[in-house]
């Protein structure tokens, strides 16, 4: 055999390999052509108010309401203990405003790791009063805060499911302060 003939050969197998697996790559995907609207967990509702589905551990009455500005709300709706040593706050934030907002910038914080990653929660903190210690938002390996990201605008009545990670307090700890710049502080319940 040629070297010719052997490098085309090689060369149809690594094409096929290719198209199998992207083949299987697609069907994987699941969905249909159909589908125009991507599926988000974190989304803008369309209606005009606020109806957030009751997700698993979370009640339909907010544990707790802060007020932000220019009509901004957010209503914590968990703040649940993890066994991997972290607590995961749950919450919609909702445009209660008559117009569409620009959401402040100071809500992803000061640190510059952070606002290199855009929008975000990211400055949201959890005090803890008995322990006096405070808890920073978590951050992955490359920096990125462990929050809700992306997002920019807010129209008038729409609301957005939002999540913010952090360290867990010491087990005692049942009870923390939760604070995010441009709103109201909040004590809220951990449960789990």
């Amino acid at each position: 055999m040629s070297i010719r003939f052997t490098a085309r050969v090689r060369r149809g197998m690594v094409a096929s390999t290719v198209a199998v697996g992207l083949a299987v790559g697609v069907a994987g995907c699941g969905g249909s052509a159909d589908d125009k609207k991507p599926h988000a967990s974190a989304s803008a509702s369309k209606a005009g108010h606020s109806n957030p589905s009751t997700q698993e551990g979370q009640s339909d009455e907010p544990l707790a309401e802060l007020k932000g500005s220019e009509g901004l709300l957010l209503q914590i709706t968990s703040v649940q203990r993890d066994s991997g040593g972290f607590i995961t706050v749950n919450g919609v934030l909702r445009n209660d405003g008559a117009k569409t907002l620009l959401v402040p910038s100071a809500l992803s914080g000061n640190e510059t790791e952070i606002i290199r990653n855009g929008t975000s929660l990211g400055g949201a903190t959890l005090v803890d009063p008995k322990g006096k210690k405070r808890y920073y938002v978590l951050r992955d390996t490359e920096g990125r805060p462990l929050t809700t990201t992306g997002f920019s605008t807010i129209k008038a009545g729409d609301s957005l499911a939002v999540f913010m990670q952090f360290p867990a307090p010491p087990a005692n700890t049942d009870e923390v302060e939760f604070q995010l710049p441009t709103f109201a502080s909040a004590s809220i319940q951990i449960s789990g």
